[in-house]
Parts: C-alpha cells; sequence; structure tokens
C-alpha cells in the first residue's frame, strides 16, 4: 500500500509540474515546438520569436515581425518491455497527443509580449491487468496544461531579458494491483480453500485525480556575443504541486462471497477515501550558444534539473491517518544535453537534424514500472516548407532509444500481509514521435 500512494504522488506531481523539463527523463514532452524538436529539441540560445516564450523568454525580445504565432501537434508512440524470468512483457499503450500554441507581438522596438499555451505532460502507459507487475503498476493516463504569458525586453542591441509566468494544472487516472493471485491463492491455501487466481490480479484500485493550480516563472537573457554567436541562460523555478482531493475506488475480480468478504475486510478502507499532498517541483537552469550565418544555424545546450528537491513524499488521508506516509524518493539532479542544426537549402526550404541525450534521475532500488526510467538517446530530423513568406509548415519527427536498466527493482508491502515484496526487472524503452505544425510571421 505504501507503494501505491508512493506513485499516485510521482504520477500527480508529474502531471502538474510548471515547465517541460522539470521532468527531466520520464514523462517529459520534448515536442513542445515542431520546428525545434527537428533540431533536439534545442532553443535556448536561439531567437525563435513567440517560440522563445518555453526555451528562453529573453530571444522574443529580437522578434523581427510585427506579430508571430505558431503551433504545433505531436504524436507519441512510446513501447516499455519488462523482462521477468525468460518471459518479456509488453505494453499495451495508446497514442499521446502533446500540443503547444504560441503567439507574441511587438509593443515597441524593444519591448515584446506574448502568451502560451502548451502541454509539458502528457503520457499513457499501460502494462495490462494481470502482468507480474501489476502490484506496482497496471496504466495511468495523465495530462498537464500551462499557460505562459511572457514579455521581453531589448536592454541593448545585443542584449534582452525575458520573464514569463506559468500556471499549470492537469489531470490522472491510475490503475494498480492491491495483491497479486498467487499471494492470495497462498493465503487460500492456508485455510484450506483451492487456489483460483494464478496469474489474475485479484483486486485492483482505480485512482483518478486532479492536480491543483501550480505557479512558477521562466526566465532568461540572451547576449550576441558577435555578428555569429550567440549565448543564452533559462532558469525555471522551483515550485510547489498541492492535490487536496483525489478519489479511490477499489475493484475485484471476483465474486465469491468468502473470497470477497476476505479481500473487502482489509482493502475497503482504503476505498472512496480522499487524500491531500504536497510536493516541490524542481527547479531547471538550461544555457547554450549557437553559431549562426545567412545559411546555417548550429546549438549546442546543457541543461540540468534540480531533481535533489525530490528527497521524500508526505501524503496524509481525511479520516484514515493510519495510512499518512512519509516515502524517501532520494533522486539525485539530472541532465539533458542537446544539439541541433538548420541549413536553409532553398529560399523556401529548411532542413534540421539533432541529438538530445536524456540521463536518468532514477535510483535503481526505486524503480517502478510506471515510468520506466532510464538514460535515453533521442536523435531528430525536420523540415519547414514555405509556400508564400508568411507561412511555415513544419515537420518534424524524433526517435527515443532507452539504453536498457537491468535488475532495477521496487520493493513493497504485501498489503494483506504487510511483508515487503521486491519485484525486479529488465527493463527496455523506446518510441516514435512524429510532429507537424503551422508558423505566421506578419
Amino acid at each position: 500500500m505504501n507503494n501505491f500512494y508512493l506513485r499516485l504522488l510521482a504520477v500527480t506531481a508529474a502531471v502538474g509540474f510548471s515547465s517541460l523539463c522539470a521532468m527531466s527523463e520520464g514523462y517529459q514532452v520534448n515536442s513542445l515546438s515542431t520546428r525545434q524538436l527537428g533540431m533536439g529539441h534545442t532553443g535556448v540560445a536561439m531567437k525563435l520569436g513567440a517560440e522563445s516564450q518555453y526555451f528562453n523568454p529573453a530571444g522574443m525580445a529580437f522578434m523581427t515581425n510585427n506579430v508571430e504565432a505558431s503551433a504545433s501537434f505531436n504524436a507519441i508512440i512510446p513501447t516499455a518491455k519488462a523482462i521477468v524470468g525468460n518471459h518479456t512483457y509488453v505494453t499495451d499503450n495508446d497514442v499521446s497527443t502533446p500540443f503547444s500554441v504560441f503567439g507574441a507581438f511587438d509593443i515597441s522596438s524593444r519591448f515584446t509580449a506574448g502568451i502560451s499555451v502548451y502541454t509539458p505532460y502528457g503520457s499513457s502507459i499501460n502494462w495490462t491487468d494481470n502482468w507480474p507487475g501489476s502490484t506496482l503498476n497496471q496504466s495511468v493516463k495523465l495530462a498537464a496544461y500551462t499557460i505562459q504569458p511572457t514579455v521581453a525586453f531589448r536592454i541593448l542591441p545585443c542584449l534582452s531579458v525575458g520573464a514569463g509566468v506559468t500556471f499549470t494544472w492537469g489531470s490522472v487516472n491510475l490503475n494498480k494491483g492491491l495483491i497479486s493471485g498467487s499471494d492470495l491463492d497462498g493465503m487460500l491455501g492456508m485455510l484450506g480453500m483451492p487456489a483460483v487466481f494464478g496469474d489474475i490480479t485479484p483486486a485492483s484500485v482505480n485512482l483518478n485525480g486532479h492536480a491543483g493550480l501550480a505557479c512558477g516563472v521562466n526566465v532568461g537573457a540572451m547576449y550576441d556575443i558577435s555578428d555569429h554567436v550567440t549565448a543564452g541562460v533559462n532558469f525555471r523555478s522551483k515550485s510547489m504541486m498541492k492535490v487536496k482531493a483525489g478519489k479511490t475506488e477499489v475493484k475485484y475480480a471476483t465474486s465469491d462471497p468468502t473470497i470477497l468478504g476476505l479481500l473487502s475486510s482489509k482493502l475497503d478502507g482504503i476505498s472512496k477515501t480522499e487524500f491531500s499532498a504536497e510536493m516541490p517541483l524542481p527547479a531547471v537552469l538550461g544555457f547554450g550558444a549557437s553559431w549562426h550565418n545567412d545559411k546555417v544555424i548550429v546549438d549546442l545546450e546543457g541543461q540540468l534539473t534540480f531533481w535533489s528537491a525530490y528527497k521524500y513524499l508526505d501524503i496524509n488521508f481525511e479520516g484514515a491517518s493510519q495510512f499518512d506516509q512519509h516515502l524517501e524518493k532520494n533522486y539525485h539532479n539530472s541532465w539533458i544535453v542537446r544539439g541541433g542544426a538548420e541549413w536553409k537549402v532553398l529560399p523556401r526550404l529548411d532542413l534540421r537534424a539533432g541529438l538530445m541525450v536524456d540521463f536518468s534521475p532514477c535510483d535503481k532500488e526505486y524503480y517502478n514500472p510506471e515510468t520506466p526510467g532510464m538514460t535515453k538517446i533521442e536523435p531528430t530530423l525536420g523540415l519547414t516548407f514555405r509556400p508564400i513568406p508568411c507561412l511555415g509548415i513544419n515537420v518534424g519527427a524524433m526517435y527515443v532509444a532507452g539504453l536498457g536498466e537491468d535488475n532495477a527493482s521496487y520493493t513493497s508491502p504485501n498489503i494483506l500481509t504487510g511483508q515487503a515484496t521486491r519485484f525486479t526487472a529488465d527493463y527496455r524503452v523506446h518510441s516514435w514521435t512524429a510532429s507537424v505544425g503551422v508558423s505566421l510571421a506578419f
């Protein structure tokens, strides 16, 4: 049961993070811009107009048009595998569809404002109900939405600053088993009853909750070192996500009155309860440099997520304080390294390529299949075609190749016996992302 609430808060926190890269690995959506996806999702040291609101608000001050707008739509197809003994279990996932919309306009020659809406987190994973790790996770769906008003000011011809305020909210639907079929069969055998469940999970819990509004800031600075070199820095603040009233419901895979009585006597206490909790959302620091001329842009960046703030989770239950939890997590800070290039092949056609290396913050001893965390290599490609000067059609693609994690484990207590159970598996992850977008400039 401790593990259930641990995972509950982990998912709820992921839903509520106020910036994309606060979750440096796991639920991260590296596709907030179709154009920048093609360049390894770089942008801290690039003048992206309206899209700079996310990557580095200071870049918006260098906008050369009076009005700019863009929209990006994505399809992410993830697959995860768990190797347990001699068997391989594969997820049956839905397609995730994050999106973004950016708009910006000039107020004066030095002052620019804009607003953006994007989905920094949006993921689903479905291990199915009766796989061996069902007591850790069966399925989860989550979505997060952020609104960010932004302003940027060009202090000098070569120097700008920018700042935005982020408002993020979200939802989560989680299912997990509460006891395995083999564990319950063992208990039935001790009572002189036949084993009936085998690989079937006898009881599961559904969590359906909403993450409350979280506020943060997104600030940055950008400096032209020379006519061809630009440097940028971006900081997204730590904020707190609060969950006030999540709901739970227990479901059973049997109608036998004796077995139902045994299970419900232990499990009904966590059905239809409300919980409250809060959790720090780590700060993120990004920095980079770009080299550019009339035909080519090359950008290199590093990003540090301060996951050391994620040491524990506290969860409190209304009217059921015996279930209150103080859970150690002990994440460590992690890096993302990004690089990308753009080549203006023709006046109406740009080609792009990039690469991301996304290092995991997860401790191997706290490894849950809900989000199989591991270091990932992520190559990308993209292009823009302009049928008319003011309109760009953007296309991007990314492949995510997890490096794998062997002998990863998680220990949780059996909810009926209280004895600790360790689940160990080898994990593999990969995914495909396809992105299309449009951009307008006047």
